[in-house]
This record gives C-alpha cells, structure tokens and sequence, in this order.
C-alpha cells in the first residue's frame, strides 16, 4: 500500500499544469470564412514541425461538416522539398472554436482559435497547455503592427511568446 500511495504521489508531481489561467478562445468561428489556404507566420513549434519553413494549412469543408487539413511545407530551406501531410478536424463546442484535428488515427489534438481578425486575415491557434501555438495569415507576410497586437494579447493569455520561432515564407504569387 505504502508504494502504491509513493507511486500516486510521483505521478501527480508529473502532471503538467498550464501556466495561468484557462487559456480563452473567440466567441465564435464561422467554419466557412475560415476555410482556405493560411500561411504560418510563427510557431511555437511541434516536434513534427522540424526543419519546416514555407508552412501552409488548406482547410476544405466537408459535406459531413468536418474539415478536411492538409499541411504543406519545404524542408530546410524555402526551395527544399516538399512535403505535405492529410488530416481531418471537428468542431468539439458550439462556437466552432475548439477544434480537435487528427493526422494518424487514433491520435488527435486540441486546436483553439484563440485570437481571430473580425475579417479573417489572420488567426492565432492554441493549445490549452499552450504548449504549442501558431500564427496564421491570409498572406505570407504580416504587417508588424499586428504582429505585436497579436504578441500582446499572447502574453495577456500567459503565452511565453519568447518561444516563439517566426517562419520564414514564400512571396506571394502574383
């Protein structure tokens, strides 16, 4: 009993807590203004992420209502080359802004537009442990006026933002 009580108490001193208080999202998502191609702007990135640069997310509207994903990047260096990766999202609350996205079965993760332009230019994506996080544009580029609105409100929502990595991006086809 004696390590069984020792073993439970390693375990809860394991847990991870988030930093701060819980991590808010937008009132409301309309899914589709939201589909589209979104260029990456800054990450904090996932292991899965290393050594890309370029990154898009195409997001496509399913007749299920689900979201078809999939996320393209260069590797390495802007002419590097491509690869790409397929997934599905749902929307998990009424206000479409919690999503889960899956990429290989069974596993998914929580993906929360926390952070959302009123015209869809541009949105920042969340996890609840903030353990991860992205920003995410219309276009390659971001004017850095909004760039640090949006750090702004990052640290109000008890983001390290020194984590951030900004990623470097294509031009724009013309």
């Amino acid at each position: 009993m004696r390590r069984l009580v020792l073993l439970a108490t390693l375990l809860a001193g394991c847990a991870h807590v988030p930093p701060g208080p819980p991590l808010r999202t937008v009132e409301r998502v309309d899914i589709p203004r939201y589909m589209g191609r979104w260029f990456e702007i800054a990450t904090i990135p996932m292991s899965f992420q290393k050594g890309c640069v370029g990154v898009t997310a195409n997001y496509t509207l399913r007749p299920d209502g689900d979201v078809d994903v999939v996320n393209t990047c260069r590797k390495e260096k802007l002419d590097g080359p491509e690869r790409s990766i397929e997934g599905k999202a749902w929307s998990v609350d009424p206000s479409n802004a919690k999503l889960e996205v899956q990429f290989f079965w069974p596993f998914h993760g929580a993906y929360w537009i926390i952070d959302l332009d009123p015209d869809y230019r541009w949105a920042v994506v969340g996890h609840p442990d903030r353990d991860y996080l992205w920003i995410l544009s219309r276009s390659p580029q971001m004017d850095p006026a909004t760039y640090d609105g949006i750090l702004s409100r990052l640290r109000a929502q008890a983001y390290d933002t020194s984590r951030l990595v900004k990623t470097p991006q294509l031009p724009a086809k013309g």
